[in-house]
């Protein structure tokens, strides 16, 4: 007997198949040659498998991509953001290679330049996922020396649950990822809610599968740094559910920030969840945070209504002349800055250095300050990317429901 194993994604397939079956195949794929089995997950993977990404000890990562007729291959991605894209190097057998230097331990998105087309490395199963007609990219996770926040530890878990409902403003099918703390179904408590925002060219998944947020919760958790609470994370632009019928999207929407999202958030989730779920309704017991779009729609809708949520958090918001301008709902809170301090909790403004949005949140910063509004701007190393993100979900979540 003999065992044949095909890989497929992230499917292992074993078939045990008879020694003369076998044999009758004349074309059956042989073991790779030596000079390139050091490039292979395993010898007797399939000849067109290639190791890639593969982490190195020392952190360094090599990245192969099999093209043997393209002229040029680079890697793009956060790891190549500051420096441009990172030209990979052809051998004799059409395999592309590039080692990257030494790289901090985090999650890295990347993606290949193949002849000016960028598209996946077919031998990494791990996919960002992304709505219609944005870029699908890859991670590849250089681990540290001891585990990260978003790393999965031997803790308690909570879940993630995807729950549809039927849109009335939108008129389809929506969907909401909502993440319930370890115990829920055994406890009678009502919990507070947080209601977690996505950012352009992310979906409803964006905060679990990206960000890791579930992991961060159940770690902050365990160390006694945070309340229990239920994040609700839901799809930020005007789409139908993924995987629910043919795509839906609402007519005439071109911009990203969609003016019925917050009639569905304010009309129907929040109702929806209320009644759904054991949380507390008071605007107490209730946040709103995002990044990027996410950012700019949680200080819009936050900002708006006090009497709904007195924890507003944004990471790197998406505001200003080019994007969400919320210049009228900050002159509504700057009006009266007695009555802003009285009624939010935290509002809380972050954004990294490098980010091409740093000026603006720097700006909405100085504006909260200049007017005494009470806030807490923090600045971190970091473009546009989810390693700044998790770090401010990390840094933000245990100041809420204090």
């Amino acid at each position: 007997m003999s065992r044949i194993h095909v890989c497929a994604l992230s499917l292992v397939v074993c078939s045990i198949l008879p020694a003369k079956a076998q044999s009758s195949q004349p074309n059956a794929q042989q073991p790779p040659a030596s000079v390139e089995r050091k490039h292979r997950v395993a010898s007797n993977y399939p000849t067109n498998t290639l190791l890639s990404p593969e982490v190195h000890p020392d952190h360094t990562v090599t990245f192969r991509y099999r093209a043997p007729q393209a002229k040029e291959v680079s890697l793009i991605g956060e790891i190549t953001q500051r420096k441009g894209p990172l030209p990979l190097s052809k051998d004799e057998s059409g395999i592309w290679a590039l080692t990257t230097p030494p790289l901090e331990p985090e999650i890295w998105i990347y993606n290949f330049r193949v002849d000016g087309v960028d598209v996946l490395d077919p031998s990494n199963p791990a996919i960002k996922p992304v709505p219609p007609g944005q870029l699908i990219s890859n991670f590849v996770e250089v681990p540290g020396d001891s585990p990260s926040d978003y790393d999965s530890q031997p803790v308690p878990h909570g879940e993630v649950r995807m729950m549809l409902y039927e849109s009335k403003v939108m008129g389809f099918t929506r969907t909401l990822w909502v993440y319930t703390p370890p115990g829920y179904d055994t406890s009678k408590k009502s919990y507070p809610v947080l209601y977690l925002l996505h950012g352009n060219g992310e979906e409803v998944s964006g905060w679990v599968r990206n960000g890791r947020a579930n992991i961060i919760l159940d770690n902050l958790l365990e160390q006694g740094k945070i309340q229990p609470m239920i994040v609700v994370m839901l799809q930020g632009h005007a789409l139908q559910a993924p995987g629910v019928e043919p795509l839906k999207r609402v007519t005439g929407e071109t911009s990203m920030f969609s003016p019925l999202f917050p009639k569905d958030l304010l009309g129907q989730i929040i109702p929806l969840i209320d009644k759904s779920y054991r949380v507390k309704t008071s605007r107490d017991s209730r946040a709103i945070a995002g990044l990027s779009m996410g950012g700019g729609q949680a200080l819009s809708i936050g900002l708006e209504h006090p009497e709904l949520f007195k924890y507003v958090l944004a990471y790197s918001s998406a505001i200003g002349p080019n994007f969400l301008d919320i210049q009228d709902v900050l002159n509504k809170v700057t009006a009266d800055p007695r009555a802003a301090n009285r009624d939010f909790g935290l509002i809380w403004i972050s954004c990294g250095r490098q980010d091409f949005l740093y000026k603006a949140n720097e700006s909405l910063h100085e504006d909260l300050t200049n007017h005494g509004i009470n806030h807490k701007y923090v600045e971190t190393e970091g473009t546009h990317v989810w390693s700044v993100w998790r770090k401010n979900l990390s840094a933000s979540l245990p100041l809420l429901f204090q």
